[in-house]
C-alpha cells in the first residue's frame, strides 16, 4: 500500500509538471520564442552573433499544500556565418512539487544553414543532451510521518525510488525569410527510460509544429525609423496521445512590445465533456538598446477547471544579440521569429 502511494504521488507530480491535458514529463514556457533552441535545435546560431537567452517560469503559485512547479533555461548559440554553421549551448532545470520532482539537462546544438534562394533560408539541427531525474524523499509526507508525527519517514519502500541518468537527442528543420518563419522539431527520439521505481516508462517523442509571420503596419513611402508591426505565430505540440495547441499575436513598436495568446482547443471537448481550454497568456516586452537585451514578461491566465486555486503562471525571460567587431564585413542572416527586434 505504500508503495502504491509513492508510485501515486511520483504519477501525478508527473501529469502536473507539463499542464492540465498533457501527461508527459517536458515543461513548456508560454514565452516560446524567446527560448528558441528549446523550441527547436534548427534556430541554433540563427541570431546576429553570439546570442544568450535566460527564462525563468514560475507554474501554479496558489497551490496550498505544494510548492510551485519552477522551470529555469540557459541557452548561449554562436553563429558562425563562414561555415554557415550555428554551435549552441542549452541547460535547464525543471522541479515540481514538495518532493522536488527535478530533472536537469545540458546539452550540445549544432544546426547547418542552406539558401534556398534570394529570400528563404533553411536550416537543419540536432541537439545531444545529458538528464539528471529524481526526487527529494525529504520534501514529502508519508503514512508513517502522520501515524507517529515524526519529521522523517522510515518507509523502507522510499529506498526503491532512484535518482536516474540518461541520454537524449532531439533534432528540427527550419525555413525562414524576412518576414516568415516555420518549422517541425522532434524531442525525445531515443525514448529513455525515466522510470524512478525500475520499472519501464518510456519517454514519448514529442512533436512540434511551430511558425510566425511579422507584418508591418505602414508600407508608405516615407521613411521612418520606428514602424510598428504585428507578429502572429502559433506552435502545435503532440506528444503521446496528446497535443496542444497555442496561438496568439504580438504587437511590436521599438522599444515596447505586447502580446495576447490562447492555449488550447476553443472548440474540441476533453474526455471529461469539457471545452479543451487551457489558459489565456498576456505578455509585455521592453528592448533596452544599450545593453542589447529584450526583457518580456508574461502571466497565463488559466481558464480549465483547475484555473480557480492555481494561480496561473509567471514567466519571465530575458535574451541579448550581440555582435563582435570583425575587420571586414559579416555576412548576415535575420531570422524575423516574434522576438522583440
Amino acid at each position: 500500500m505504500k508503495k502504491i502511494v509513492i508510485i501515486s504521488f511520483i504519477s501525478i507530480a508527473a501529469l502536473l509538471l507539463s499542464k492540465t491535458r498533457l501527461t508527459a514529463q517536458d515543461f513548456q514556457l508560454s514565452q516560446y520564442y524567446a527560448a528558441p533552441l528549446y523550441l527547436n535545435p534548427a534556430f541554433t546560431g540563427s541570431g546576429k552573433m553570439h546570442r544568450f537567452n535566460l527564462n525563468y517560469r514560475l507554474q501554479w503559485p496558489g497551490l496550498r499544500y505544494t510548492n510551485a512547479y519552477r522551470t529555469m533555461a540557459f541557452s548561449y548559440d554562436y553563429n558562425l556565418s563562414e561555415l554557415n554553421s550555428g554551435f549552441g549551448l542549452l541547460a535547464t532545470r525543471d522541479v515540481a512539487g514538495s518532493g522536488d520532482l527535478g530533472n536537469t539537462s545540458a546539452g550540445f546544438l549544432y544546426a547547418f544553414r542552406a539558401q534556398i534562394n534570394k529570400k528563404l533560408v533553411f536550416a537543419a539541427g540536432s541537439h545531444f543532451s545529458y538528464n539528471f531525474t529524481g526526487l527529494n524523499a525529504n520534501g514529502l509526507t508519508l503514512g508513517d510521518q502522520l501515524a507517529s508525527d515524526r519529521p522523517v519517514s522510515f518507509d523502507s519502500e522510499l529506498q526503491q525510488v532512484n535518482r536516474i541518468q540518461y541520454f537524449d537527442f532531439a533534432t528540427g528543420i527550419l525555413v525562414y525569410g524576412k518576414s516568415l518563419w516555420g518549422g517541425v522539431s522532434l524531442h525525445h527520439l531515443t525514448q529513455p527510460d525515466v522510470s524512478l521505481i525500475g520499472d519501464s516508462n518510456p519517454l514519448q517523442m514529442r512533436f512540434s509544429v511551430h511558425g510566425g509571420v511579422r507584418i508591418p503596419l505602414y508600407r508608405g513611402p516615407k521613411e521612418f525609423d520606428h514602424i510598428s508591426s504585428i507578429a502572429p505565430s502559433f506552435i502545435y505540440k503532440r506528444q503521446g496521445n496528446n497535443d496542444q495547441l497555442d496561438v496568439g499575436i504580438d504587437w511590436h513598436y521599438d522599444p515596447i512590445s505586447a502580446g495576447f495568446w490562447y492555449r488550447g482547443f476553443p472548440f474540441a471537448k476533453n474526455q471529461e465533456n469539457n471545452f479543451d481550454r487551457d489558459a489565456m497568456i498576456f505578455h509585455f516586452g521592453l528592448e533596452i538598446p544599450q545593453l542589447k537585451a529584450q526583457i518580456g514578461y508574461s502571466y497565463d491566465f488559466t481558464i480549465s477547471e483547475f484555473g480557480g486555486i492555481s494561480g496561473g503562471a509567471h514567466e519571465v525571460s530575458i535574451s541579448m544579440d550581440i555582435v563582435g567587431t570583425f575587420r571586414k564585413k559579416r555576412k548576415e542572416e535575420f531570422l524575423p521569429c516574434p522576438t522583440f527586434n
